[in-house]
């Protein structure tokens, strides 16, 4: 991320929203470094999934599903032992009725 955490959480709100989507977030990290997780809810299919930052091997930030179930409660519990080890982690929730995530960055295993 080039921008503090606070402000790109900021934005990708504001991309949801102007989307059609709902957008909020679930929990405030540390505002200038802290990670961010996105949990994309499709209420109308029943589907979850969730999206972590992460660095490829040749050193480009992308997007990444670290837990591959789309059942919300595995995904909350994903969420909870990640804060549990990294304090400073925001999580922000998406609940689009066409399950997009607004990210603008290269997202793997979309």
């Amino acid at each position: 991320m080039m921008f503090s955490s606070d402000i790109w959480v900021a934005a990708l709100i504001r991309r949801a929203e102007l989307g059609g989507a709902f957008a909020v977030v679930v929990r405030r990290g540390d505002a200038r470094a802290g990670s961010v997780l996105i949990k994309v809810l499709n209420r109308g299919q029943g589907t979850a999934r969730l999206f972590a930052e992460a660095t490829r091997g040749d050193g480009e930030k992308v997007w990444m599903r670290p837990s591959l179930s789309e059942q919300e409660a595995d995904l909350d519990s994903y969420i909870a032992r990640t804060v549990r080890v990294d304090p400073d982690i925001w999580v922000v929730e998406i609940d689009d009725r066409e399950g997009r995530h607004f990210l603008t960055e290269p997202v793997e295993r979309d």
